[in-house]
């Protein structure tokens, strides 16, 4: 194959990561279960925004800003410590990156000012989101072609059920232990999977080891700018991870107070029901493998639309709020997981750089749909909300509908 002199994504294509046939279903799983413990650290917090606000002294209107701080990190990770998994070795990368997110976790509980609070959150964004995605682009390439669309659903699986189960988690052990108690206790989980992870993952060949640290990421752009798949897959990325945390993040607010008067643990429960949700697209991978992602997506943005309708009736049926919640993780996670099939599929060589580009507007999204839907609510109650999170889904499913033949 003759290289170009000029673009840095495509040199050194022929040198591809070694991978595995018939990968194991405990490693497939580990590779679930280390996401979404990873990945659960950046939620922590959305269950227990009205207590942060309280003890820092913390507007309603201004508390977003703690998950928008973890998105900063989410952002920082995706471009300077995500790509590094293409160019040294990412066993190695793994283990520096969970001692180093285990301190934070560490720092975010022994916080005593807003600004340490903000300072830990966004070490925890970042930190968390580096192994998270760092994971999947890992499953991805120790995965052979033909299973490949399989193992990443899977291990995304993991990531959107460690996403749901973090409120969960977070809001139990705050009612037990404090909210203190729940950095503590994400902490010692992160300890407890160190080893299994270590010795169980697979070594790979490094694609990128010839190319230094500043072209690696300035690769990145050249990347951003010739993939048409990657440039419409994250902008649908940036508006389905916005719609879908206008709600989560809103959703303590009005739970929290009269009538209803939840508890974190019963507000974090409802994060349960999405896991049926999430479950049910676990195959979404392979049908994108099989030739249907944009069938995939359609009907994924189409329960993404459809689920705001059940979700702004929350005050008249808290029955219907759990099938507007199944259906907003249904459509979240089977566009989610066929878009991540779609760009692995497009750059094998760049598996990380390019899941770390996706993510970026996932990031994105994710920040804007946080900050946004605290200042919603502020301002107009819940069905503004609702209003404001449909109408990020419609136009989703618009953007969708105009670059449905790129793929």
């Amino acid at each position: 194959m003759k290289m170009s002199p000029v673009s840095p994504t495509q040199q050194d294509q022929s040198s591809t990561q070694t991978r595995r046939t018939n990968m194991s279903v405990s490693l497939v799983w580990l590779f679930a279960i280390a996401s979404g413990l990873s990945v659960a650290n950046v939620y922590y917090a959305q269950p227990l925004l009205d207590t942060l606000a309280q003890e820092f002294g913390i507007s309603h209107a201004a508390v977003g800003g703690v998950v928008t701080a973890t998105q900063v990190g989410c952002a920082l990770a995706l471009l300077f410590l995500v790509p590094l998994g293409d160019q040294i070795d990412r066993r190695r990368l793994m283990a520096l990156q969970f001692l180093a997110l285990v301190a934070a976790l560490v720092a975010v509980g022994m916080a005593h000012s807003a600004p340490a609070l903000f300072a830990g959150m966004l070490a925890v964004g970042l930190l968390g989101t580096a192994m998270t995605q760092g994971l999947i682009a890992y499953a991805a390439s120790a995965a052979a072609p033909n299973e490949q669309g399989r193992v990443v659903g899977v291990a995304q699986s993991g990531v959107f059920i460690g996403l749901l189960l973090a409120r969960v988690f977070s809001g139990g052990i705050s009612d037990l232990a404090g909210w203190r108690g729940v950095y503590f206790c994400g902490a010692a989980l992160m300890l407890l999977l160190a080893f299994p992870l270590w010795r169980q993952l697979p070594g790979l060949a490094v694609t990128q080891n010839n190319m230094s640290y500043p072209r690696l990421i300035a690769s990145m752009l050249t990347l951003l700018w010739e993939d048409k798949v990657l440039q419409v897959r994250g902008v649908l990325a940036l508006l389905m991870f916005a719609a879908f945390n206008i709600f989560w993040s809103a959703l303590v607010l009005p739970l929290s107070v009269p009538p209803y008067n939840f508890s974190h643990t019963t507000i974090g429960a409802f994060g349960l029901v999405g896991i049926v949700g999430a479950l049910a697209a676990t195959r979404a991978g392979q049908w994108a493998d099989r030739g249907y992602a944009q069938r995939t997506s359609a009907v994924a943005l189409l329960a993404l639309l459809i689920a705001w309708w059940p979700l702004s009736l929350m005050e008249q049926s808290l029955g219907v709020l759990v099938i507007g919640i199944v259906l907003l993780d249904l459509g979240g996670q089977a566009l989610h997981v066929t878009n991540q099939s779609m760009i692995f599929h497009s750059r094998p060589e760049a598996h990380s750089r390019m899941v770390g580009l996706y993510m970026m507007f996932y990031a994105i999204g994710s920040g804007l749909g946080a900050i946004s839907t605290t200042a919603t609510y502020a301002y107009s109650g819940w069905q503004g909300v609702c209003l404001l999170g449909a109408g990020v889904s419609l136009f989703a499913l618009l953007f969708w509908w105009t670059t449905r033949r790129i793929q």
